[in-house]
């Protein structure tokens, strides 16, 4: 019993002997919260100004710096080299590719070229040309075949005619 007096407020005892108790839990709000852990507690926090403040130099600071960036600049260079071979043969690889396509595409070019080049040299379309145009077939005199020897050996040659030029005279070449 000697606890009961800590766990009773003062105005909850007086309530009871009056027997009020049910009159004053009828009065407190039901959906009321209970208080947060250490919300009684402030903390104060004062401006502190470093401003005045100086770091003090550290010598060695300087050197380690540099050495990473020494080691980093190392580790860049190896990286890179271990990348760049296989990033040049996937560029390759991409450029193969495109001349494979260009290739294709050429191929079906010409195989389109070929046909039309076919169907203009077709001896019915020449024909047709040919009376359309009124062109007849040459005569006898007109035609010179080349494949045979012919005693003019002047003719189909970018030379002047053998009557203006010495046959017996050798070519001169320069060395």
């Amino acid at each position: 019993m000697a606890t009961l007096a800590t766990f009773f407020k003062r105005s909850d005892a007086v309530g009871m002997a009056a027997g009020r108790r049910e009159t004053i839990r009828a009065q407190v709000d039901p959906f009321r919260l209970r208080a947060l852990p250490n919300d009684d507690i402030y903390f104060y926090s004062k401006k502190i100004d470093n401003s005045r403040v100086i770091r003090q130099a550290d010598p060695a600071a300087r050197g380690e710096c540099w050495s990473a960036v020494g080691a980093a600049a190392v580790l860049l260079m190896l990286g890179a080299s271990i990348i760049a071979p296989h990033v040049g043969s996937v560029l390759a690889g991409y450029k193969l590719e495109a001349l494979k396509q260009e290739r294709q595409s050429l191929v079906n070019e010409r195989r389109e070229l070929d046909v039309k080049e076919a169907g203009l040299l077709s001896p019915e379309r020449l024909n047709d040309l040919a009376r359309a145009r009124n062109l007849t077939n040459p005569a006898w005199d007109q035609v010179i075949h080349l494949d045979t020897p012919s005693l003019d050996t002047n003719f189909a040659r970018n030379q002047a005619p053998a009557s203006t030029q010495d046959i017996r005279r050798p070519a001169v070449s320069s060395r």
